[in-house]
């Protein structure tokens, strides 16, 4: 008892319990940019977009918050959401007077639901993320009271704090997709040195906000993009820089083909050194991102670097010359 799988709790009392993430927001031109999971209130308006954007893959074993606390009812709410579950005698005669002596009686907790301190506080529950990562049913507390200005109890570990909300917000960032420019494009030749980059219009800081307004705590989130690891697929190949590992420069990953630079070395590229024949090699481009996190009272942090990548098919030629 306890746990919710969705926020529309401080709104009007009912928590859902199907396991999906309720989600309500402002939508943009772009899609819904505001949204409210699991007690958070996310601001994405920041956040990467495109049909090719996806989440970042933390390069640690650090994992955002599988579950966590937040506020969850206000009096009225609470004693509207287990008075019906009492009522309904399905947890059994014995567990419902406990209940009871706990919300309404009880000098250790609460009297009638502490309607006494409504708008000074709130009843606080565990929230868990929706794709139940390992540690979802750590957070297994039954409802808690904390008064507004105090920090919950110690023996609540995954209450929310910045720290806590920055991991969240890690968890929404979104990154733009990793297909490179090439040229020459898609069918290149056999010892013939292929320009790499990517859109650098794209390729800026992006950042997720999350807080919990009604007790006044946010953190973001900030993604910057850092390097890109150019890998041709096959053995095959040698690639620009040597490492394969392409640094932002002034904003840019790499630069855009010229004309009148083929005999340059690219900054950024691969030259494949064997035929694809009739099929073709699986050029993988993943791009690093440096994370890093604000939050409120002057917090913040280092988070773990993530990654982002992508495959695209190259056809290779065995032509030893060409003309661009």
């Amino acid at each position: 008892m306890g746990t919710a799988y969705a926020d529309d709790t401080l709104g009007n009392g009912n928590t859902q319990n199907s396991g999906q993430t309720e989600q309500h927001g402002d939508t943009g031109g772009d899609g819904t940019v505001s949204v409210t999971v699991g007690g958070v209130v996310f601001d994405r308006s920041r956040n990467g977009g495109g049909a090719d954007a996806g989440g970042l893959t933390p390069q640690t074993s650090w994992t955002p918050p599988a579950c966590w606390y937040a506020p969850m009812f206000t009096p009225e709410q609470i004693q509207k959401h287990l008075e019906p579950i009492w009522e309904a005698g399905s947890t059994g005669s014995e567990w419902d007077a406990e209940q009871r002596k706990k919300y309404l009686n009880d000098k250790d907790h609460s009297k009638d639901f502490n309607k006494d301190q409504t708008g000074k506080g709130y009843w606080w529950g565990s929230y868990v993320n929706k794709s139940f990562p390992p540690g979802w049913d750590e957070c297994d507390a039954d409802y808690f009271w904390v008064p507004k200005g105090e920090a919950p109890p110690a023996q609540y570990k995954n209450a929310v704090t910045p720290e806590i909300l920055a991991g969240l917000a890690y968890a929404e960032l979104r990154v733009p997709g990793t297909k490179v420019s090439l040229a020459p494009a898609n069918t290149t030749k056999v010892n013939l040195p292929t320009w790499a980059w990517l859109d650098g219009a794209q390729f800026r800081p992006v950042s997720v906000t999350a807080s919990v307004p009604v007790i006044g705590l946010q953190a973001t989130a900030t993604a910057e993009p850092w390097s890109l690891r150019i890998e041709p697929g096959t053995a095959d190949a040698e690639t620009y820089p040597a490492s394969g590992n392409c640094p932002i420069v002034k904003g840019h990953i790499g630069e855009a083909y010229a004309k009148g630079r083929a005999n340059e070395t690219p900054p950024c590229g691969l030259k494949y050194l064997r035929s694809s024949g009739n099929g073709s090699y699986p050029l993988k481009a993943t791009v690093t991102w440096k994370i890093h996190w604000t939050g409120t009272g002057g917090a913040g942090d280092d988070l773990p670097d993530g990654t982002f990548g992508a495959t695209q098919d190259v056809r290779v030629q065995e032509i030893q010359a060409v003309n661009r």
